[in-house]
């Protein structure tokens, strides 16, 4: 989505530990070099008390952390928008975090995170895990067309490789214009401890340059239309599926282009369906209008845009079958 003033992270630069924005606001791109806070922060799953509950640790920089628990598992496993959650906020030291909520504690070291009551007594352990969606790494079928496969972006104006064989996201567009069409496109943002809201990870992927389906890192907050997997200012995702930073991620979706007549006029909305992660997050939604700083609705196919925030979010793998 487009930044309001006052946008700080800049254009990224190349350094030692990764990329990053600023000396004070570091976007690492590895893990090797994201620091002790990145082995602490993502995904746990486990039995505390009564219940299954998943766990998502949200790294904040500087060894703060904030944790938000949800009752039947992670959200797409068990977990649905709505459910009972609980929070809880603390920080590391040694390499042990420890995040305080009300009426519990939760401890966290080598991966595993206990959780005990008031009264110290243990309630039960989760363990950290890695999700992957179903579709990573999925190849383009007969009949797709390959927009990029990591081995060259002469196929976006403006398009430019980063780290050998991903692509940026550099405000680059597809030369080839689609109208209907299945697309599949694999993202990864990058770990940004010290940044927050729409300064952490920010890109999108504009669905025929027109209708902007949010990237963000947008890990562990509710999910709203303008983070990750939201239709920009059209539409909340079902549940928020957004991964760690650094996990690579996909969106699935199938596009239905608005109809004009004769004379120009709109008589059909565009309509999407997509799946982040593998999971429906908005199913045959109807877009009335496109999205602000996208192009304009019109009869024409248009091109796949994927937008610049500064920030360094990578692309791979990006196909599409038309309709």
């Amino acid at each position: 989505m487009r930044l309001a003033l006052g946008f700080a992270v800049g254009i990224a630069l190349t350094v030692a530990g990764g990329l990053r924005a600023a000396d004070d606001n570091p976007a690492y791109t590895n893990a090797k070099d994201a620091g002790p806070d990145f082995a602490i922060q993502g995904e746990y799953v486990g039995a505390a008390g009564d219940h299954t509950w998943g766990a998502q640790v949200i790294a904040r920089g500087d060894g703060k952390f904030d944790l938000v628990g949800y009752q039947g598992g992670l959200p797409g496993e068990g977990w649905k928008r709505g459910g009972e959650t609980r929070k809880a906020t603390g920080e590391a030291k040694d390499g042990v975090a420890t995040l305080k909520g009300d009426h519990f504690t939760v401890t966290i070291k080598d991966g595993v995170a206990t959780v005990t009551g008031e009264g110290g007594d243990k309630l039960g352990e989760l363990k950290k895990v890695e999700r992957k969606s179903p579709t990573l790494g999925a190849k383009a079928p007969a009949g797709a067309k390959v927009l990029f496969d990591g081995t060259t972006a002469e196929g976006f104006e403006n398009g430019k490789i980063v780290e050998e064989n991903l692509l940026g996201a550099t405000g680059a567009k597809s030369k080839l214009p689609v109208g209907d069409h299945t697309l599949h496109i694999e993202f990864r943002t990058p770990f940004m401890p010290k940044s927050s809201g729409q300064a952490r990870g920010n890109s999108g992927v504009h669905v025929q340059g027109r209708y902007e389906v949010q990237v963000l890192d947008s890990f562990g907050l509710e999910g709203k239309n303008n983070e990750c997997g939201g239709i920009y200012v059209i539409a909340e995702p079902a549940v928020n599926m957004c991964l760690p930073p650094l996990a690579w991620q996909t969106y699935d979706i199938e596009f239905k282009a608005a109809r004009y007549d004769a004379d120009g006029k709109k008589t059909e909305n565009a309509r999407m369906t997509v799946k982040h992660n593998g999971v429906v997050i908005h199913d045959n939604v109807d877009l009335a209008d496109g999205n602000p700083g996208a192009d304009k609705e019109g009869p024409s196919k248009n091109g796949l845009y994927l937008q610049n925030h500064g920030n360094p979010v990578a692309f791979r793998n990006i196909w599409v079958v038309e309709k």
